[in-house]
C-alpha cells in the first residue's frame, strides 16, 4: 500500500534505535539505559498526580518543569526549552534553527539520528571526519561556511569529550552560526558548555533526563539557550503540538531534579564501574577509547567486533555493534550494574582466550 505514501517518504532511510528484546534474565548493556532506578522521590511524585488532573491538557508552557531547570542550572525560564525527550527537542531544533543556505556541519562518526532529520526536514549537511585518534579536531570546524554546527559532547558513540576552551573556541570563530551542544552523556564526566552561554547568543545546549536520571522510560529533555532561539523553537512546537509534556512526566522530572543526592551518588557509580570495566577489557587487550559517558567504545584486534557481538548473544549479553565505516570492528558496551559488567568480562574473557 506503498502508493499512499508522500514522495519523501520513499527517501528516507529511519533511524534504527537499538535492540528492546522481551527475554529474561537478558544483561542488556546496547542502549546506554541508566542501570540504576530513578530517585524514589520520582515514583511519589508521579503517585501524588491527581487522577481527576489527567482529564485537563497540561501547562503548555511546563511552567513549573522551566522553573524548576533554570533554578538549577543558573538561567531564566525562558532561555529554556522543553519536550519529550531530546530526540523531540533536537527535532525542533532541526526544524527551527538548522535548516539555512549554507550547509549545516557534524562528525562522520556521532549520532545517527541527525543525518535522519536532515533527510527528513530537506537540510543539506557536511559530515566533517573525527581525526585519526576518533576525536573532534575544532579546526576542521572554525576556518569553513556553514549555516550551523552540531554535536554531542561527549561524542557518541565513542565517549570521547571536547573541553570547554575547545567549545569557546568554535563559538568565536562562527558567530554567525548557531552551534548546538547535545549534552546526552555529559554528566557522567564531560565539560557542560552552559557556562558559555550567557556570552554566546549562539549556543545551545541540549540536555536529556534520559541517561543520568534514569528516566528513559518517561521521554523528557530540554534545550537551554539565548531567549531568541527558543522563541524560534516554541514557535515551531506550538505549530505542531502545544501540550509535549504530560502532567505525570512534569511531576516525575521536578522531583528527579529536586533529588540531587541521589542523582550525583547513581552517576558516581556509573563512573566507578566505567573505569573498573575499562581496565578489565584493556587487561583482555581491547583497545578502550576514553569515555567520559555511560558506555564505553573498545575493539579487539585478534577477534572481529561482529564475532564477539554474536558470542555475547549467544551467552544473553546484548552490545551495540554499528557496521559502518571506520567503527565496525568496535563494540559500544553501555555500562551496567557491577554484577553485570563482570558478567561481561567473564564472557569476553572466554570469548578472547
Amino acid at each position: 500500500m506503498s502508493q499512499f505514501w508522500s514522495p519523501l517518504v520513499r527517501t528516507l532511510t529511519p533511524y534504527v534505535p537499538g535492540e528492546q528484546p522481551k527475554v529474561t534474565n537478558l544483561i542488556k548493556l546496547n542502549t546506554n539505559e541508566n542501570p540504576y532506578p530513578p530517585s524514589p522521590a520520582v515514583t511519589a511524585a508521579m503517585q501524588a498526580v491527581s487522577a481527576a488532573s489527567l482529564r485537563l491538557y497540561p501547562d503548555p508552557d511546563s511552567s513549573q518543569l522551566k522553573q524548576t531547570l533554570a533554578d538549577y542550572h543558573g538561567v531564566k525560564p525562558n532561555e529554556i526549552f522543553v519536550g519529550n525527550g531530546s530526540d523531540e527537542v533536537l527535532a525542533f531544533v532541526f526544524m527551527a534553527l538548522l535548516k539555512h543556505e549554507s550547509p549545516l556541519l557534524f562528525p562522520d562518526i556521532t549520532y545517527s539520528f541527525y543525518p535522519v532529520y536532515c533527510r527528513l526536514f530537506g537540510i543539506d549537511y557536511v559530515e566533517v571526519p573525527l581525526n585519526d585518534e576518533m576525536k573532534i579536531d575544532i579546526g576542521d570546524y572554525t576556518g569553513r561556511e556553514c549555516g550551523a554546527i552540531i554535536f554531542p559532547n561527549p561524542n557518541a558513540p565513542t565517549g570521547i569529550p571536547l573541553p570547554l576552551s575547545a567549545i569557546e573556541q568554535l563559538l568565536q570563530a562562527q558567530p554567525q552560526a548557531v552551534v548546538v551542544v547535545d549534552e546526552a552523556y555529559v554528566d557522567f564526566g564531560g565539560e557542560t558548555a552552559l557556562p558559555l552561554m550567557q556570552r554566546y547568543p549562539n549556543l545551545l545546549v541540549v540536555r536529556t533526563f534520559s541517561k543520568s536520571r534514569s528516566l528513559a522510560g518517561l521521554r523528557v529533555g530540554f534545550a537551554v539557550g539565548h531567549p531568541a532561539l527558543i522563541e524560534g523553537m516554541e514557535r515551531v512546537k506550538n505549530s505542531f503540538n502545544s501540550y509535549p509534556m504530560d502532567r505525570l512526566a512534569t511531576a516525575g522530572a521536578v522531583a528527579s531534579y529536586q533529588d540531587d543526592a541521589y542523582f550525583r551518588q547513581t552517576v558516581q557509580a556509573v563512573i566507578d564501574s566505567r573505569e573498573e570495566m575499562t581496565r578489565a577489557l584493556q587487561e583482555l587487550g581491547f583497545t578502550v577509547l576514553p569515555s567520559s559517558a555511560n558506555f564505553v567504545f573498545a575493539r579487539h584486534p585478534a577477534f572481529s567486533a561482529e564475532s564477539l557481538a554474536a558470542g555475547l548473544r549467544e551467552r544473553a549479553i546484548i552490545v551495540r555493534h554499528f557496521k559502518h565505516p571506520r567503527i565496525d570492528q568496535y563494540l559500544r558496551i553501555s555500562i551496567g550494574t557491577p554484577e553485570e559488567c563482570q558478567q561481561l568480562v567473564a564472557a569476553l574473557t572466554l570469548l578472547t582466550a
